[in-house]
């Protein structure tokens, strides 16, 4: 165990953006988890350790204070998960030559079956930069304590690049299908301003003409930034008030939806108007896309209640303080997010490809190391 786990410069990296997260001024899944990639990266290059333990437990230590200060934000405490992966597969690389350590006893697995068709990126082996520093990847060396960091440092810095690129790319990777999944003159009903859904509807305007319904998500009423973006790209637009989703589901064709997070169960925390929407889509058989990078993926269940994440807006905005007889008499609950279950979820489509509700646990298992679920 390193005796200074963070050194000065980094305890005011991180405080600064633990800061920046309790005060809010870091809002938003991609934003929130690109700032703890360059956070991470900034600890790592300043860092000293002599073994994989200490490296382990300095971006545990990060990760567990920028949770602490903002935890309804998931992505932060994926994107640690997720470095920590990246970490171990690179240090098990340099080691022992091979990026897949135990590829003989999967091979047999039905996750290798699936995925036969589809290889992911990091399962292929990169020996011929690795196999060098194995040969000079000395752990605890007493004669020169940083070697062990020295070599292992810019290897790091490549797979923290490889994160930080697919965050900055997940809209266009996530988008660039949108044609096979929309098709001509589709009615689809959306619910407030999703960045991802934006891009994809954006994505598929050029190839399939559709008409795109937005319920206006009162009373944050996202929605209307939402109808004027889509409509300045063309893309034949109508707001609508929440009020009115059951009774337009009949013509609808798809319902897309944004997330917040993807919990391990298939289940999903959604801006307010989500659950609302999927079920009147239930009811009329109406199938229900959810469209979100693979960073939203949160090995985490639904702990709380059944109509949020344990994070509610202000409710003045549903019930004012104008309204005097009414404040003291009743209970006002402004939810940011509404928890949609998995049965009402008919596919995710991420940056990897499109997945049921029922394969999420494969896809959280590949990303993140089961020890890391609890930081």
């Amino acid at each position: 165990m390193a005796t200074d786990p963070l050194s000065v410069a980094n305890q005011r990296v991180v405080e600064t953006l633990a800061s920046r997260l309790r005060r809010r001024q870091v809002v938003g899944s991609r934003e929130t988890a690109l700032e703890t990639v360059l956070v991470l990266r900034q600890v790592i290059s300043k860092a000293r350790f002599s073994n994989i333990d200490q490296l382990v437990e300095i971006i545990r230590s990060v990760g567990r204070k920028l949770v602490e200060a903002q935890p309804k934000e998931h992505t932060v405490g994926n994107t640690v998960r997720k470095v920590l992966h990246h970490i171990r597969e690179e240090y098990h690389t340099a080691s022992q030559g091979t990026a897949v350590v135990s590829t003989s006893k999967d091979t047999l697995s039905i996750a290798k079956f699936v995925l036969q068709g589809q290889p992911r990126k990091q399962n292929v082996p990169q020996k011929t930069t690795l196999n060098k520093s194995q040969v000079m990847l000395k752990e605890n060396d007493e004669d020169d304590p940083d070697a062990f960091a020295r070599t292992l440092k810019p290897v790091l810095m490549e797979a923290i690049q490889d994160v930080l690129d697919e965050l900055e790319t997940v809209y266009d990777n996530i988008s660039k299908n949108a044609k096979d999944h929309i098709h001509s003159d589709e009615i689809i009903l959306t619910i407030g301003k999703s960045s991802t859904v934006e891009a994809f509807l954006k994505a598929a305007a050029p190839y399939r003409k559709h008409t795109v319904i937005i319920a206006d998500t009162a009373p944050s009423y996202s929605g209307h930034d939402m109808a004027q973006s889509l409509s300045s790209a063309g893309i034949s637009t109508v707001l609508v008030p929440d009020s009115s989703i059951y009774a337009l589901m009949s013509r609808i064709n798809k319902v897309m939806l944004g997330a917040h997070a993807i919990l391990a169960n298939g289940g999903m925390f959604a801006i307010t108007g989500s659950l609302l929407a999927a079920t009147a889509a239930r009811a009329h058989s109406t199938p229900v896309v959810v469209c979100a990078g693979q960073f939203k993926l949160t090995p985490q269940w639904n702990l709380y209640h059944e109509y949020g994440a344990l994070d509610f807006a202000d409710p003045s905005s549903v019930l004012g303080f104008e309204e005097g007889n009414l404040v003291d008499k009743v209970d006002v609950v402004n939810p940011f997010y509404d928890y949609v279950r998995p049965e009402l979820i008919d596919a995710f489509i991420t940056n990897d490809g499109d997945h049921p509700p029922s394969s999420v646990y494969r896809l959280i298992k590949e990303a993140y190391d089961d020890e890391d679920y609890e930081l």
